[in-house]
């Protein structure tokens, strides 16, 4: 089915779950191809801009999917310079969630609900209109995600999409030095885990690469895709 034909596709929780163990002998460019036949311009895919793996990859499917990224107000500058280098790059469909100024800074005055307001709160507006959507979630970036399927149904009620779930951190690095991916600068300077930047410090040798998000507290998810 080309892209022009694709059209909504309805799947029980039960279907989902067996393509789920399915996608598991899969190569990440057949997952996104299913999911670009299955859901066409009702489809998504969210990026954090800590490289550009999963944009490459689905932009092969398809150039002109949307690609949602969300600024918070509190990005690094290089992470910022990165949306554009990856932007200019790939022609990126790109749409740009901006989190209106807040009299004070929401995560000095309300640091537990921070992400939810301007993060998890401008996904949700993102994906509206949407009934599916891809990330680049990975099993191998943290023990919370080890049981992370490659397609499920979220708390919305879309289908969530996560082809390189299955990807270790090998897989990654090979794939962006065979493919001369763009990658986000800081990864090069002990940030292997990016988020804003009140919220992010660098990662000590050996220790977990999520562990410069939130450090000091027991937050370990910003509630993207806990949602």
């Amino acid at each position: 089915m080309s892209l022009a034909e694709a059209h909504r596709v309805d799947h029980t929780d039960e279907e989902l779950a067996e393509l789920s163990k399915e996608f598991e002998r899969w190569p990440a460019s057949k997952i996104i191809e299913w999911a670009v036949d299955s859901f066409g311009h009702h489809l998504a895919m969210s990026a954090s801009m800590t490289d550009a793996v999963l944009i490459d990859l689905a932009t092969k499917v398809d150039p002109a999917i949307e690609v949602i990224f969300i600024d918070t107000g509190y990005h690094f500058p290089e992470t910022l310079a990165t949306v554009e280098e990856v932007r200019r790059h790939y022609g990126l469909n790109l749409r740009m969630m901006t989190v209106a100024r807040q009299e004070e800074e929401l995560w000095e005055a309300d640091p537990e609900n921070c992400c939810s307001a301007v993060k998890v709160g401008q996904l949700d507006r993102a994906l509206a209109s949407k009934d599916a959507w891809m990330s680049g979630l990975r099993r191998d970036e943290a023990a919370t995600r080890g049981q992370t399927p490659l397609v499920a149904r979220d708390l919305r009620g879309l289908v969530k999409v996560n082809p390189i779930a299955m990807w270790t951190d090998d897989d990654v690095e090979a794939y962006i030095a065979e493919h001369d991916i763009i990658v986000n600068p800081l990864t090069r300077q002990g940030y292997p885990s990016i988020g804003c930047m009140p919220c992010t410090t660098p990662v000590a040798p050996g220790e977990d690469p999520r562990a410069g998000r939130w450090r000091n507290s027991g937050k370990t998810e910003c509630g993207l895709h806990l949602s």
